[in-house]
Order: structure tokens, then C-alpha cells, then sequence
């Protein structure tokens, strides 16, 4: 009788190790915890694919300017590295000379228009012959055109900044004679301040309409990210790498006087799916069955804690070779990143929300 007793006993207490799914059991027997899954929500920030590249910052043009007349500097006010507002004076040459082909013009002008008027009373009386009196209009005429280029050989003995420039460098020290188209300084158009970056032949074919591209500049000397507007971009590939030099712009209200050319900026380009069904996925998340892609969604319960998941099937796409692009899936879907094969159909998971220290 106690034989029997004990044999029901260990009947009764080995049947919850039964019903237990061995999957489901710890290697002491105890039920195991949970299991906590990666999820991607379909739709939003995962229906974009989204590159990160290298940018510099660059002006809108480099030039070097130069006198149109030649001379000797006598002042130049141009320091490195200083910033210039469009119509500042820079430099300029001594204008003494300048002023004296003015005065010495305006005293030819007067001689050549007395000659004329004289041979135009003595034509009149045929004194002079026609051809004469033309000779002297003539002549008061390149008078005219004498003191007009004697003015303005004046005006250009001043060089003006003609826009709001950064000075990168003086060419040509101060009080030093200079012949005409001589560069005298250089300085960069910062009028307007843009972001070069380089795109590989490939991403730049696959996604030449600039309507699709969103590009955020991102900087230690912004707080977040700034909007940049596509301006041009070079239609010649780079030597090296097979790119294309892209150039963005930044607005005009964000530019501040740290930013010069050759400053790096990290610029995010980010390009809409053109299926609002589409979600990129990494490539742990999407499962091959019978020529069938299918991905596993997870689908929570009332505490909104844990949940179950199954599998969906969804058609798929790579443009990259890295990621993958799925459709078929409703916006706002759960689905799986990663750890799929360790799971099955039904089974309840909980989300993965980073890991904490106690």
C-alpha cells in the first residue's frame, strides 16, 4: 500500500514538468524568462533610407582681386582671417599721379574744344578748308574719351571688397609698386556659405531627383540639425572613388562667423521610400521560406507589456546591398529586428527596451 502511495505521488508532482514545453524550461527545470525582442516600427523614420557623409564647409567663390591700373600701394587694410563688409575700402594706390592725368585731360579738353570752335567760325568763311574743321572736332573728341579713361584710372586706384568677404590672404605687402592684374589679395564670398560633400556614382544615379533628398547638417556649433538646400553639383567624377561633388547651402539665418571654408560638417541625407507601405529593415529581420520573404510582427496585449508575434509575408527590395526595403506592411507595425530563428509562431516576447543596471 505505501509502494502505491508513493508511486501516485510521483505521478502527481512530475506532471506540471510535463505539460511544460522543454523549449520553455531553463537546464534546471525552472520556466524560462521571457524572451525581450528589438522592434522596428513600420512607416515614419524606418520608410527612409538614410546616409551619413563628410562635409566641408566652403564659400560661394574664391577670387583674387587686383588694381586695373598700375602704382604704388600706399594703403592696405585688409588682415587676415577678418571679415569685410560688401563696399569696404581694401586698398589703394598713390593718387597723385592719377590726379594729375586728370587735370592735365581737362586742360587738353578745353585747348581741343577752343580749336574746334575756332575752325568751325573760320569753315564759315572759308578760311580753313572742310577737312580741317573735322580734323579739330575730331581731336576734341579724343580729348573727351582722354579725360573719361583719366577718371576712371582714378576710381580704380581704389580697390573695394565686393562682397561680404573673409580674407584668406595677402598676396602683395603694403606700399610695394604693382603692375596691372597683379593679385593683391584673395578672399572668399561669404555672401552666402555652402557644404561640399562627395556622393558615390551609384546612391547619386539611383536618387538624381532632388525633390526625394532631405539633407540636415549637423555641427558642435549648432544645437541641432540644420536644413541645407540643394544648389549644384560638379556633372565631371571625382579621380579617386567615382563620386560626384554635391554643394548644399546653408540658410542665411544660421550662418555665423565661426563657420569658414574648410570647417567639416557631418551632413544627413535622407531619401523617402516611394511606397508609404515601405519600411527598410536589416536584413536580420527578413526570413526566406519556399521563395517567400516573411517577417515576424509583434502584436501586444492589453498591459501593452508583452505579446505575441507571427509571421507576415512581405514582398522585398535592395538598392543598397545592405538594407532591406519590405512592403506590404500597415504604418505603425511592430516588427522584429532581430533573433527570429529563436522564435515561433505565438510565442509571447516582450519589447526590448535597453539594458539596465541595478
Amino acid at each position: 500500500m505505501k509502494q502505491l502511495i508513493s508511486v501516485l505521488l510521483c505521478a502527481t508532482l512530475a506532471t506540471p514538468l510535463v505539460a511544460q514545453d522543454a523549449d520553455d524550461l531553463t537546464p534546471s527545470g525552472t520556466p524560462a524568462p521571457i524572451r525581450s525582442v528589438k522592434l522596428i516600427e513600420a512607416g515614419g523614420a524606418a520608410s527612409q533610407v538614410q546616409r551619413v557623409f563628410f562635409g566641408k564647409i566652403a564659400a560661394l567663390e574664391t577670387v583674387d582681386l587686383s588694381f586695373e591700373v598700375g602704382g604704388r600701394m600706399v594703403m592696405f587694410d585688409a588682415q587676415e582671417g577678418q571679415f569685410l563688409q560688401e563696399g569696404v575700402q581694401i586698398a589703394a594706390l598713390d593718387p597723385v599721379p592719377f590726379e594729375r592725368a586728370v587735370q592735365r585731360a581737362e586742360v587738353q579738353l578745353t585747348q581741343a574744344e577752343r580749336d574746334f570752335e575756332r575752325s568751325q567760325t573760320l569753315a564759315k568763311s572759308n578760311a580753313v578748308s572742310t577737312a580741317q574743321a573735322q580734323d579739330t572736332e575730331t581731336a576734341r573728341d579724343l580729348a573727351r574719351i582722354a579725360l573719361s579713361e583719366a577718371r576712371e584710372a582714378l576710381d580704380h586706384a581704389t580697390l573695394i571688397a565686393p562682397f561680404r568677404a573673409l580674407v584668406a590672404s595677402r598676396l602683395t605687402p603694403n606700399y610695394a609698386n604693382v603692375a596691372p592684374g597683379q593679385a593683391i589679395v584673395r578672399l572668399h564670398d561669404m555672401s552666402e556659405v555652402r557644404v561640399e560633400i562627395d556622393v558615390p556614382e551609384q546612391m547619386f544615379q539611383m536618387y538624381s531627383n532632388a525633390a526625394d533628398v532631405e539633407f540636415t547638417g549637423t555641427s558642435p556649433l549648432f544645437a541641432g540639425g540644420v536644413p541645407l538646400e540643394l544648389r549644384e553639383f560638379n556633372a565631371e567624377t571625382q579621380s579617386i572613388g567615382q563620386s560626384y561633388r554635391v554643394t548644399l547651402a546653408l540658410p542665411s539665418d544660421r550662418v555665423t562667423p565661426k563657420l569658414i571654408p574648410g570647417a567639416s560638417m557631418s551632413v544627413t541625407a535622407r531619401i523617402a521610400a516611394g511606397d508609404d507601405t515601405a519600411t527598410t529593415l536589416p536584413p536580420s529581420a527578413v526570413v526566406m521560406a519556399d521563395d517567400q520573404a516573411r517577417v515576424m510582427v509583434y502584436t501586444p496585449d492589453e498591459t501593452g507589456e508583452q505579446g505575441q508575434v507571427s509571421w507576415v509575408n512581405v514582398d522585398v527590395s535592395s538598392n543598397t546591398g545592405t538594407d532591406i526595403i519590405a512592403t506590404g506592411l500597415e504604418p505603425g507595425t511592430l516588427v522584429v529586428g532581430a533573433g527570429t530563428q529563436l522564435l515561433r509562431e505565438g510565442d509571447t516576447v516582450r519589447p526590448f527596451n535597453g539594458l539596465s543596471i541595478e
